[in-house]
Formats: structure tokens, C-alpha cells, sequence
């Protein structure tokens, strides 16, 4: 029997003073069966910081083709292609030649390091390719915000983010290892 994915559903208030967007958002995320709760939430986060109303999750794990989370524009184009994890060169190499943006949120520790040391050479040729890393102790706290109904707040401001609910909130501070912040 194939294992399907679980729905969790998020308000999410957006109170990005870098970008001057405020926005609530209802969304609704499908965790699928191998993926975790610290990548599900950093799935999230990365849509808090690029929050607009033609933001859109994809099928992600899912889909080869298609990105985490995507804005397309009305020709249906890739404008902003954003991935979560430790993707190949070329999925990366092939976002950047189809989407005009393109955004990669690292997360891992020293699985990640290790990672960025082994590919930083092939993607630093990429003009539209910007990588940021979280903090381990920052995503394994996300994960445990999570909860099948979240009310969750998101604060942005000098490039800190604040993420939390009604009993925590998690301090994120990425850190900029690719493009300009």
C-alpha cells in the first residue's frame, strides 16, 4: 500500500520590514511520506521570505521538473525558482538557464558544509543563483512548531527572522553564502 502525503494547514501573518511586505497567507502543505518536518518547515520559511500572492508550493519531492516553490508569470514562465536542501549541480544549473531568480535554502549542518565545499565552484558561475544556509539549531527548532493547524507569525527585519507561534518563536539567521543578500 503506498503511503500518502499529510496535509497540515498555516496561517501565516508576514511582517517583512526588509522587503515592506505585510501579508496574512492560508496555506495549505502536503509533507510527503519521506520527507521531515524540519524541511517541510523549512519549506515554509523560505515562502515567508519570498512571500507574494503569486508565490506557489509545488508537487516538489514529487516532481523532477519543477521547483519547491515557484512565481511564474503570466506567459506561465519560471520567474523566481526556489529549492530547499542539497540538490545536484545540474538541477540547479537547469533552474538557473529556465527561471530568472533562482533561490536555494541549505539546511543540514556540516552535511551541508561538506556540500558546499564539494559544489560551490560549478554554481558560483551562475549570475541568477543566490544560496543561503540555515543554522542547524534554528531548523531543528522549526521543527517543532510543527502542528496539523499552525497560527504562526513571521517577522523579517536587517536580515533576521523571527518565526513563532502563540508559545515560541525561533530566531533564523541565514547566512548569505551565495549572490547578493
Amino acid at each position: 500500500m503506498a503511503l500518502t502525503a499529510t496535509v497540515f494547514k498555516a496561517d501565516l501573518q508576514i511582517a517583512d520590514m526588509d522587503r515592506g511586505y505585510y501579508a496574512d497567507h492560508h496555506l495549505t502543505l502536503a509533507r510527503h511520506p519521506s520527507e521531515t518536518d524540519e524541511r517541510m518547515m523549512v519549506r515554509l520559511l523560505a515562502f515567508a521570505l519570498h512571500a507574494s500572492e503569486a508565490l506557489q508550493f509545488t508537487k516538489g519531492v514529487c516532481a523532477d521538473d519543477e521547483p519547491q516553490l515557484w512565481e511564474r508569470s503570466l506567459s506561465d514562465e519560471p520567474l523566481l525558482w526556489i529549492e530547499v536542501g542539497l540538490p545536484d549541480e545540474r538541477r540547479l544549473r537547469k533552474a538557473c538557464n529556465r527561471a530568472r531568480q533562482v533561490v536555494l535554502y541549505t539546511y543540514g549542518g556540516r552535511t551541508a558544509e561538506q556540500w558546499w565545499e564539494r559544489t560551490a565552484p560549478e554554481l558560483r558561475r551562475f549570475d541568477n543563483l543566490q544560496v543561503f544556509n540555515l543554522p542547524p539549531e534554528a531548523t531543528r527548532a522549526l521543527a517543532g512548531l510543527v502542528g496539523r493547524g499552525m497560527q504562526l507569525q513571521c517577522t523579517v527585519q536587517e536580515g533576521q527572522v523571527w518565526l513563532g507561534n502563540a508559545d515560541e518563536t525561533v530566531l533564523i539567521e541565514p547566512q548569505c553564502w551565495l549572490g547578493v543578500r
